[in-house]
């Protein structure tokens, strides 16, 4: 732990289980950084991370968004690509934009492939997987709806999955924001990710929620908040 982080914690009790507007009053207050900060929420789900059937993965449009414009890249040919350009795309194209990123060229935050294109998209598995930037269906990122994709993903639609630790870590704004918003966008992400229960999953499924700002620290939310 940094000195600045030891300090904040001599004068908090990071025992105690917050509400929302409590946990959300704290963070914005101790993120103190010389940049905005983002607010993150972290998630313990009661799953098994090694059953493939309880697996939580969705994807959410904050109703606030994140704070932070996406750059995004979008493979399609035709009149997509142009759909793409209208809608905002940073990047467009089809065997030219897959020329670039097999070359490691990667300038962008989320890519978008129409269906028909996957095929050749796939066999970029090996330089795209380990950044996190494969296009997947259920994260909306395999479509011929390229405008809503576009316009979704500019306007803050994340995504939400959890890690081998059956925990969920996700963007829910800036510590800019208002605290209203800020607890708008946590309830959202957080009635998502129940919503998306496995049914397989037993016992407490809400384990712990705890948010934090970039360099802040965290806080316990109750988690038998009616989300």
């Amino acid at each position: 732990m940094g000195k600045r982080i030891n300090n904040i914690k001599k004068d908090l009790d990071l025992e105690k289980i917050y509400s929302v507007e409590e946990a959300v009053e704290l963070v914005k207050k101790h993120a103190t950084a010389k940049f905005d900060e983002t607010v993150e929420v972290h998630v313990k789900l009661g799953i098994d991370s090694k059953q493939s059937d309880q697996q939580v993965r969705n994807v959410i449009s904050l109703p606030h968004g994140t704070g932070k414009t996406k750059k995004v890249a979008v493979i399609a040919k035709g009149e997509k690509a142009k759909e793409a350009q209208d809608a905002g795309a940073d990047l467009y194209g089809g065997s030219d934009v897959i020329e670039e990123i097999a070359k490691g060229n990667m300038d962008f935050d989320v890519l978008v492939v129409t269906p028909d294109l996957m095929k050749d998209v796939a066999k970029l598995g090996k330089i795209l997987g380990p950044k996190g930037l494969m296009p997947n269906p259920k994260s909306g990122t395999i479509t011929f709806d390229v405008k809503t994709a576009v316009k979704e993903l500019k306007a803050g639609r994340i995504e939400f999955k959890t890690d081998a630790h059956g925990i969920i870590h996700s963007p829910i704004g800036k510590a800019s924001f208002s605290n209203a918003n800020i607890a708008e966008n946590l309830k959202a992400i957080v009635d998502a990710i129940v919503r998306y229960k496995p049914s397989s999953s037993k016992g407490v499924y809400l384990q712990s929620i705890f948010i934090t700002s970039t360099m802040g620290p965290s806080f316990s939310i109750d988690n038998n908040t009616k989300f």
